[in-house]
């Protein structure tokens, strides 16, 4: 997380609504060596006490998960590069503004009995997203092809105990100029650049 209080001004509710929306994120687990990293789909539950995935049952975490392990997964937002030149105000830098949020917890695998209902539940939420789409769901699935990709992936749950924001969007600029830098973002480099311009035009009114 960036150091700079300023940027650090989303509460525990909106950074859990921020990564529940996103619903994918880096899963990290320490080790002696080099932490090991993996890409994961996850749910969060309603009281933000837990999120839910699977990982595939050959993953090098899954050995590591005989008992419950540290973890944290990160989840990226917005992000883009910001020219000096944007703010048009002198002696400014480069720098790049972003949203992300760490969830820190206790990582521990669960029941195989309880993935079908993980796999119901993760599909549900994301197909309600591509409404008017009819939904997938794994009914749709011959029961011997379901059974057979299931039996390659194991349900695992970390509890949240810490919830980490960072929203750098210019806050530590006059209005002006990050209305300025908002404006020009939206055709510069990075990802999700609209999104960014318009958060970082809500920046002023942020508590």
């Amino acid at each position: 997380m960036h150091p700079n209080p300023v940027f650090h001004d989303a509460d525990t509710a909106q950074n859990l609504a921020f990564a529940r929306a996103r619903a994918f994120g880096v899963l990290a687990v320490s080790t002696e060596e080099a932490p090991l990293i993996s890409h994961v789909p996850f749910l969060i539950s309603e009281d933000g006490e837990w999120a839910d995935l699977h990982l595939v049952r050959s993953n090098p975490i899954v050995r590591m998960l005989k008992e419950a392990r540290p973890a944290r997964i990160a989840v990226s937002g917005p992000d883009g590069y910001v020219s000096p030149d944007w703010y048009g105000v002198p002696d400014q830098v480069p720098t790049w503004n972003y949203v992300a949020v760490h969830l820190t917890g206790e990582l521990e695998l669960r029941p195989d009995e309880e993935l079908r209902d993980l796999l119901d539940r993760q599909s549900a939420f994301y197909e309600a997203r591509l409404a008017p789409k009819p939904p997938w769901t794994t009914a749709k699935m011959d029961a011997a092809a379901l059974a057979r990709m299931m039996r390659m992936i194991v349900p695992a749950r970390m509890r949240i105990t810490g919830t980490d924001g960072t929203w750098k969007l210019s806050q530590n600029k006059p209005d002006a100029a990050r209305a300025g830098a908002a404006e020009a973002i939206a055709g510069g480099m990075g990802a999700e650049l609209e999104e960014l311009a318009v958060l970082m035009r809500q920046a002023s009114t942020r508590s």
